[in-house]
């Protein structure tokens, strides 16, 4: 189908969430004066921009033992990273 407005095209998404979530997300989205769908979609759009091991850490799936090794590695990459740029 042809996109008149050229505006990028947008996908639409179902996603299913706990309670708790669902709450923590509506009291954010009340905070800032935002929807739910302009909060989520931002907050993917920025997940999906960081590098591997970010994602990773924000997932959870490095072992509890070495999690915090792994926060302090990837604070000092991206502080050198900023002092590079």
């Amino acid at each position: 189908m042809p996109n008149p407005s050229n505006q990028p095209r947008r996908v639409i998404m179902r996603i299913e969430l706990y309670p708790q979530a669902k709450h923590g997300l509506t009291s954010l989205c009340d905070r800032l004066g935002m929807t739910q769908v302009a909060a989520t979609s931002r907050i993917i759009e920025w997940f999906t921009a960081q590098n591997d091991v970010v994602q990773a850490a924000i997932l959870g799936l490095y072992p509890k033992d070495i999690r915090s090794e792994v926060a302090e590695m990837i604070l000092k990459k991206m502080a050198a990273e900023k002092r590079k740029a």
